[in-house]
């Protein structure tokens, strides 16, 4: 199976040819390159029953690279269990208008926490007026800045605990269907969002590059606003999950997510890569695209996060300032019950002997004795 290692080893020398990078593109590049190859170094490991012995060489753990992200997901995934409630919880969608793509990209830090806010401040606010809850809420926001075909699309996926904490500190219910209506809450974000962009155009703290440097000119920028004003901005819900458990199993899949998964690259060649992808314009028709190495490449590079960019970010009664009081008085309102995490204190290997079930410390040759280190920092 080809994977996005195997893609930079195979196309970057080429792409860098084209294209400059930033820091963190440049590093992320190299560390998936170098991922579990002897660049990093590794471990020895023996049989003291058959002597067999094996190299195991270390992961980059850059939160970009595909060959890293199953222990990580697993274990935030466990950690995250315990703070799970006996309440609905729906899967909220925030987009952003095609029109302020390229602005964004250009100001990613800045823009990005823009989006954060800007949901943060739109779910609290509807959430305690009395026409829709009434109450506190709890949810954490993640940024996905990729579509299907890898195109830059930058949007918010948010877990809403549908039900909160009144005024009184006393629980309240919603039904079964969201309590925020989607055009409520596409208004109320699109407006907090453009909002705060003006803000930040007068006190001078937008970059415009390229196609974007016409908006330094007041009137255009205004023209844009005034364009994404006028448009309705996507934002949607789904439905709410079977059982508090699958709420957490269901966001591990979003969490720890990075623009394109290995299985979904299909074939490549010389020049090209082909990869699937979902058409959800057509009923989640599967199409095949086919793009040069250097593009693939271009695409995948621009969802790179800026360095120290917190990406899951929690609000409300799921932030850490409120779990030790309102999340516990919640937790005893909505008789949740408690479940203890089964990672905390494991090694990775034996974390991910329980995700693969079968004992990866056993000696592959004999399967009978235990391998232990021989030595460290293999090259």
């Amino acid at each position: 199976m080809n994977t996005v290692q195997d893609l930079f080893q195979t196309f970057f020398p080429r792409y860098k040819k084209q294209y400059k990078l930033s820091f963190e593109q440049a590093k992320a590049a190299k560390a998936m390159m170098e991922c579990r190859t002897a660049a990093l170094g590794g471990r020895a490991y023996g049989c003291e029953g058959c002597g067999h012995t094996q190299v195991s060489y270390n992961s980059c753990k850059n939160r970009h690279c595909t060959l890293c992200q199953g222990v990580n997901k697993a274990v935030w995934v466990d950690k995250r269990k315990k703070d799970i409630l006996n309440a609905p919880y729906f899967h909220v969608v925030f987009t952003m208008p095609e029109q302020l793509h390229m602005v964004i990209y250009h100001n990613q830090r800045l823009l990005y926490d823009l989006m954060y806010r800007a949901v943060a401040e739109t779910l609290t606010e509807l959430s305690q007026d009395d026409k829709y809850l009434g109450a506190q809420i709890g949810f954490f926001s993640v940024l996905h800045t990729w579509g299907q075909n890898l195109h830059y699309h930058p949007h918010i996926h948010t877990v809403v605990l549908a039900g909160g904490l009144s005024k009184y500190n006393k629980w309240r219910n919603t039904s079964k269907k969201f309590f925020i209506p989607v055009k409520v809450l596409s208004k109320k974000f699109r407006g907090k969002y453009l909002y705060y962009l003006k803000q930040y155009y007068q006190q001078g703290k937008l970059h415009f590059f390229n196609d974007s440097e016409k908006y330094k000119d007041p009137k255009n920028f205004q023209i844009l606003l005034d364009q994404c004003y006028s448009l309705n901005w996507y934002s949607y819900t789904k439905k709410t999950f079977s059982g508090p458990l699958a709420v957490v199993e269901y966001l591990g899949r979003y969490t720890h997510r990075i623009a394109i998964s290995n299985n979904r690259i299909l074939s490549v060649d010389e020049d090209t890569v082909t990869i699937g992808i979902k058409d959800y314009k057509n009923n989640n028709e599967r199409k095949a695209v086919t793009m040069s190495g250097v593009e693939f490449l271009r695409r995948f590079l621009m969802h790179i996060l800026p360095r120290g960019f917190v990406k899951i970010r929690h609000y409300g009664l799921l932030a850490n300032r409120n779990k030790k009081i309102k999340l516990t008085l919640c937790r005893k309102l909505t008789k949740s019950p408690v479940y203890e995490p089964i990672f905390e204190g494991l090694s990775s290997l034996e974390i991910v002997s329980i995700l693969l079930k079968k004992d990866v410390t056993l000696c592959p040759s004999c399967n009978k004795s235990k391998l232990s280190m021989a030595s460290e920092g293999v090259p």
